[in-house]
């Protein structure tokens, strides 16, 4: 079954992907690697999501946030490589929290990510992970997830 054909079967439509925010390429491929630069958090609407985790954001929208920034990125993947049937496995995937001090539950909020990537992909969805807190992201985003993809 191709990716848009499991995207189709589960109801999920990819956003369209958003412009570089800088200067930087959203994809480098090197070999059969892609590397996929910070994404963030675009709403329905199109706009950025913000807040905190820990203090205007709970642990719960946190995890809700991580899934948006999954579609996301998604949605530049497909406009960088043509197909999303060019991904063979998810491999790494770094995923930061925007938190407060005290906040502890950074894994949690980024199953919001890796969830929606094993629902899509199955076991090559599952990737290593390392799910840090933030003093600060860019734009007060709740969460920012690069990663690293094995080709086809």
């Amino acid at each position: 079954m191709s990716v848009d054909a499991r995207l189709a079967e589960l109801g999920i439509t990819l956003p369209a992907p958003p412009p570089a925010g800088g200067v930087y390429t959203p994809v480098v491929i090197v070999d059969k690697l892609a590397y996929v630069s910070g994404q963030v958090p675009y709403g329905p609407d199109g706009r950025i999501m913000s807040g905190r985790v820990g203090s205007e954001l709970t642990e719960e929208q946190g995890a809700a946030a991580a899934r948006v920034v999954a579609l996301t990125m998604l949605a530049t993947i497909r406009a960088s490589l043509g197909s999303l049937d060019r991904v063979r496995r998810i491999v790494k995937v770094l995923g930061m929290v925007n938190s407060t001090p005290d906040f502890q539950h950074h894994p949690q909020v980024m199953n919001g990510f890796s969830n929606t990537m094993v629902e899509i992909f199955g076991d090559a969805g599952r990737a290593a992970r390392s799910a840090v807190g933030m003093g600060s992201l860019p734009y007060n985003v709740p969460v920012e997830v690069e990663a690293i993809l094995e080709l086809h």
